[in-house]
């Protein structure tokens, strides 16, 4: 394994855009809710270790990892309190968080697909609010531990450091 031994969640949050302003929605499923809890605490962290304000981080949970895309989509749409304002603007930036753990069916290739292209599609549309994948899609329950907080760090923590830098592209 490339990753093996390898917390691969570390960054230097002074290279990183200001977030201070930055609003950031994370829809998380409960599917896995071990899996996903720790993921989402792991960006949640992240996210107000470089600056973004905890009201400006705002969740959704989903029943699972297919229902990220609808949830992200409408999270997309919806528009949130802008800290110390009496305005609501749109997101600067979404976080899917999901865990797919493959089982014995074809079922894991299914649902891991159907996710992939449906955060690909929320992308490509007009809203211009970048969703992040923060879906993990491993063979085994351990995997999935080592990846959320884990020996090889927390992919929350990668997605809250990829929304950050999304956020900050000129739109």
């Amino acid at each position: 394994m490339a990753t093996a031994g390898i917390n691969l969640s570390d960054y230097d949050k002074n290279k990183l855009p200001d977030a201070t302003a930055m609003r950031i929605g994370i829809v998380v499923s409960e599917w896995n809710e071990d899996i996903t809890e720790n993921l989402f605490k792991g960006a949640q962290n992240a996210l107000i270790d470089c600056g973004v304000h905890e009201q400006n981080i705002h969740r959704w949970n989903v029943p699972g990892s297919f229902e990220l895309i609808y949830g992200c989509k409408q999270m997309q749409h919806d528009t949130f309190p802008v800290v110390n304002r009496r305005t609501k603007k749109p997101l600067d930036a979404i976080i899917a968080i999901g865990s797919v753990i493959r089982g014995e069916t074809a079922h894991f290739d299914f649902v891991c697909q159907g996710v992939t292209n449906g955060i690909k599609d929320l992308n490509l549309n007009k809203t211009r609010i970048p969703v992040i994948f923060c879906v993990l899609t491993d063979d085994n329950h351990q995997q999935s531990v080592d990846r959320s907080g884990g020996k090889h760090g927390n992919k929350g923590a990668e997605a809250a450091i990829a929304a950050i830098k999304m956020a900050a592209i000129p739109k």
